[in-house]
């Protein structure tokens, strides 16, 4: 049989054959004791799960397609997008290691490497955004133990030759975790390109509809794997059966929605780069954007999360855009179908190696909606901005 595209492939673990009469999609079991027939096997695994914290159907059915989907030997289920990032480092970084990531680095995980891990003698040493694989490389040393890659970047989408930095630091003896949720395991492939753990927080893409929280950890040698499971055993991770059975739906139809909203998200990123209060727009896969070639050479697609980066402004005239729009949700996260919008140049406060950003920086997920109709919502939050624009410029009565 040829090989069955991704599309095909995450429908068709539900139909296979030889399992009996059944539902489409498993039942949701919520237990915390399993019951057995004979003392002998209460400790079996082969007799399927001893403990609810191993994981009933919905789970393993979904570590199985996630497994399938990032083309690894195991994938695992935490209770966030966090989480899949900081149970990693966790299994990977001992007292007077180094991490090495980027100074785009999503927010919550520098806090997790600036507390926590500086709190348990993990030192962390921030790149600039977009630095070369060269660069990157001059800052490591003999301490440095992880190289945490996002690409894109948070909030400035900043790109990384992913396959030359991962080969660049399996040469030295470096791990690679790379943070892949904007490619949600459909548009890049961490472990094909030599990354050593693919991690993504399928409360984006995967879940779809804004109403859980989870995260997935894939990994291929049999050392990280192990790591990584002795972690999660030990901290007693586990994701409720309801939000698995949730995933599991969601991962179904994902490429359909991924696809449909990327669609949508360039034609709004294309039409909003054309706008004079727009300085640019930085969106990989808009032509002239940031990190379009990297992009255009190593993805199959695209999320539909991008950054706009207005000319000049302040807060007063970013929150002015934000309240004039009606389609816009003002929320955090992405991934689900709606749109959303957030107000992110404070953020950019935390970073060591300041954006050079001409203006305020807005972030927006384009969700299913007709891309038109948001064209039109953000022509009025484009009005709004110029008024307060004026309003900024009016002498004092």
């Amino acid at each position: 049989m040829p090989k069955l595209s991704d599309r095909t492939r995450l429908i068709a673990g539900a139909t296979r054959r030889g399992l009996g009469r059944r539902p489409v999609n498993p039942p949701i079991e919520r237990a915390s004791t399993m019951l057995s027939d004979d003392p002998a096997a209460m400790q079996d695994p082969s007799d399927g799960p001893v403990y609810g914290l191993d994981g009933t159907s919905a789970a393993r059915e979904l570590r199985a397609a996630l497994a399938d989907l990032e083309g690894a030997s195991e994938a695992f289920l935490v209770p966030s997008g966090l989480a899949a990032v900081t149970v990693p480092l966790t299994a990977l970084l001992r007292p007077g290691d180094e991490v090495l990531t980027t100074d785009a680095v999503y927010g919550p995980t520098r806090r997790f490497l600036t507390r926590h891990m500086a709190d348990r003698g993990v030192a962390t040493r921030f790149h600039p955004a977009g630095a070369s694989v060269e660069a990157v490389m001059d800052q490591a040393n003999e301490r440095t133990r992880v190289l945490l890659i996002e690409a894109p970047g948070s909030l400035t989408f900043d790109m990384m030759d992913v396959p030359a930095v991962a080969a660049a630091c399996r040469a030295r003896g470096v791990v690679t975790v790379m943070d892949n949720t904007w490619a949600a395991g459909l548009a890049f492939r961490p472990l094909a390109h030599g990354v050593d753990v693919s991690v993504q927080a399928l409360t984006k893409y995967a879940g779809g509809h804004s109403d859980l929280l989870m995260g997935g950890v894939a990994a291929q040698a049999p050392e990280i794997f192990r790591a990584i499971n002795n972690v999660i055993e030990d901290m007693g991770w586990h994701v409720s059966p309801d939000d698995a059975w949730l995933a599991l739906r969601g991962l179904r139809t994902l490429p359909l929605r991924y696809e449909a909203q990327a669609r949508a998200a360039l034609r709004v990123a294309q039409w909003l780069q054309d706008q004079p209060e727009v300085a640019r727009v930085l969106y990989p896969p808009l032509p002239g954007s940031v990190g379009h070639a990297l992009w255009r050479r190593d993805f199959d697609g695209a999320a539909s999360l991008m950054g706009v980066v207005m000319k000049g402004g302040d807060k007063a005239a970013a929150h002015a855009f934000m309240r004039a729009l009606s389609l816009f949700g003002m929320g955090y996260s992405w991934g689900g179908f709606e749109s959303l919008i957030t107000h992110e140049t404070p953020q950019l406060a935390y970073r060591q190696h300041a954006p050079d950003l001409p203006g305020q920086l807005l972030r927006l997920h384009i969700g299913l909606e007709n891309p038109t109709d948001l064209i039109a919502d953000l022509t009025r939050g484009l009005a709004a901005w110029r008024a307060q624009q004026d309003s900024n410029l009016q002498p004092p009565a």
